[in-house]
C-alpha cells in the first residue's frame, strides 16, 4: 500500500507543476486537491482493512466490502467539500490528477512491496 500511496503522491506534485505551468496557482491547487481526495480516500480504505483477522473468506471479503464503501462514501464527501468550497477550481487539473490517482489505487493488487 505504501508503495502505491507514493506513486500517487508523485502523480500529485507532476500534475500540480504542470498545472501551475498552465493554468498558475489555481491550476496546482486544483490538482493538490484532486490527488488529496484519492489518498485520503485510500488511507480511509488501509485503516479499515489494517489489522483485520482472517478468519473466513467471507470475513476477508465483508472487511473489503466495508473499506471499499467507506472509500467511496469519503471521495463523494471530499469531492462534494471541495466543488462547493473552492470557487476558482480548475476543473481539467482537478479530475484528472483525482482520476489518474484512483486508477493508480485500483493497480494495488498488482504492486508487492519488497
Amino acid at each position: 500500500m505504501r508503495v502505491v500511496l507514493r506513486w500517487q503522491a508523485l502523480i500529485t506534485v507532476v500534475f500540480a507543476l504542470l498545472a501551475a505551468y498552465l493554468a498558475g496557482l489555481h491550476g496546482a491547487i486544483s490538482a493538490v486537491l484532486g490527488g488529496a481526495v484519492s489518498v485520503v480516500a485510500g488511507l480511509v480504505f488501509i485503516v479499515l482493512t489494517r489489522g483485520e483477522k482472517v478468519r473466513s473468506a467471507e470475513s476477508v471479503l465483508l472487511a473489503a466490502l466495508r473499506a471499499e464503501g467507506a472509500k467511496i462514501v469519503s471521495i463523494i464527501v471530499l469531492l462534494w467539500l471541495i466543488l462547493s468550497w473552492y470557487t476558482q477550481i480548475v476543473t481539467v487539473a482537478f479530475f484528472a490528477t483525482f482520476a489518474l490517482t484512483v486508477i493508480i489505487f485500483s493497480l494495488t493488487l498488482f504492486v508487492r512491496e519488497k
